[in-house]
């Protein structure tokens, strides 16, 4: 009988061990045959838009295609990636040309089989070295977004031959963070993804709508800026009891998924609270939501007043709308730390531990009196620079064509000076 249940036991694992091989083997055939369609023979480009992280990361490329369907334009684009599951995600949004190099040694054979004068790498990530070590192009950093954030500056931007940001605010951002760098390598563009026109996803409503947008918990404590856990029910009671309002709970997509059971509770009575406001209200106009996904960019158009946390997302606000009322929160409840590491909070009404308690009399003072407006102007001016919608584009195009065309006539001038000394030598 023991002989029996250890074989039958046997054959369980080598059984689960095989059709955990089998899986293995077909997902490699598909992705083999994934990088022969995509093999880049077909390529004729100027620009490398390098990504080698998986589809859940992809939200940091996606922000990006519209601005690179533009560039495609003027000068020729083509997406790297090294993960099936990116490839997959890329083929459904965007008809920019794309290449699928798994390996190191076939990713470097298509760049040395090309004529490619830049790079753009919208992250961080592990295999963006890979790319780095193929020198003829000029590699720029141009991340996914704009913040006040800890995580916003690393030491890594030194890897790149330069590094794109959107305004002053994130050239004292680095000045702060790093040392010894070479500030020349940073590029002003503003926020070229904040231009492109976005059909509206929110619907208009009578009644003035309220917006509360916080974001996740972050990697670690020190990255953690969410207001949900601390202030967030607070925040939505009050935002309900405010006379003909319509309240949108718009979170982070990864508050939904928290591991943090605090984060969790704060946010299920967060639902309960906008459903059980709801129950009373039979005009669905005027009815409140909760939008767990959705792209908040395309919501901002119908939205009178936002609240968020220290994220891109009060940024994006800014620049969009410099004319509505913001308020922003501190968890640390540390005001001057929070002015002096995120420039915007000079401008708005703050919710820490110190006013949550009066919030929604602050609420009802911000939609009868915006007394902030000529202070956000300025530091809109200040994050992102001078000039409306629209601008940001033109400058990030104007860039890459200036480093593509000076990073030309430096190949040139190389090639031309390694061929004189070689005629030397002989």
């Amino acid at each position: 009988m023991k002989s029996l249940l250890r074989n039958t036991a046997l054959w369980a694992v080598r059984s689960s061990a095989w059709k955990a091989t089998s899986k293995w083997i077909r997902g490699t055939e598909r992705w083999n045959r994934l990088e022969d369609e995509f093999d880049g023979s077909y390529v004729t480009g100027e620009v490398v838009v390098y990504f080698g992280d998986r589809s859940s990361k992809f939200y940091q490329l996606e922000q990006w295609l519209p601005v690179l369907e533009e560039l495609h334009k003027k000068h020729r684009v083509v997406l790297v990636l090294r993960k099936g599951s990116a490839l997959l995600q890329a083929r459904e949004m965007t008809h920019l040309p794309m290449v699928f190099k798994r390996r190191f040694d076939p990713l470097h054979t298509f760049y040395h089989a090309n004529d490619f004068k830049l790079a753009l790498y919208v992250n961080n990530g592990m295999t963006n070295f890979q790319s780095l070590g193929f020198a003829p192009m000029v590699h720029v950093h141009v991340n996914h977004g704009e913040s006040d954030k800890l995580s916003m500056v690393s030491n890594q931007a030194k890897s790149y031959d330069k590094v794109f940001v959107a305004g002053d605010a994130a050239i004292e951002r680095h000045r702060r963070a790093l040392i010894d760098f070479d500030e020349s390598a940073l590029v002003k563009i503003g926020r070229p993804q904040l231009d492109i026109e976005r059909p509206l996803e929110l619907d208009p409503s009578p009644a003035c709508t309220i917006m509360y947008a916080p974001t996740w918990e972050g990697e670690n404590d020190s990255n953690n800026y969410s207001s949900v856990d601390l202030f967030g029910p607070q925040i939505i009671e009050a935002a309900l009891q405010i006379p003909n309002s319509r309240v949108i709970y718009k979170p982070h997509p990864r508050v939904e998924a928290s591991n943090d059971p605090v984060m969790a509770e704060a946010n299920a009575r967060i639902l309960a609270l906008i459903e059980a406001a709801n129950a009373s209200i039979a005009d669905e106009p005027l009815q409140h939501q909760v939008l767990m996904q959705g792209d908040i960019l395309a919501m901002f158009d119908t939205v009178d007043l936002l609240i968020t946390d220290i994220s891109s997302v009060g940024l994006d606000f800014l620049y969009l709308h410099p004319d509505k009322p913001l308020a922003l929160t501190d968890r640390r409840n540390d005001i001057c730390k929070l002015n002096a590491e995120a420039p915007i909070s000079r401008a708005t009404p703050v919710i820490n531990v110190s006013t949550i308690r009066g919030i929604e009399t602050m609420l009802t003072e911000m939609l009868a009196e915006d007394t902030t407006a000529e202070a956000r102007r300025e530091l809109r001016q200040f994050y992102f620079g001078e000039g409306e919608k629209g601008t940001s584009t033109d400058l990030f195009t104007e860039a890459v064509s200036k480093l593509i065309a000076d990073r030309t006539v430096e190949l040139e001038s190389f090639h031309s000076e390694s061929i004189n000394a070689e005629s030397s030598d002989e």
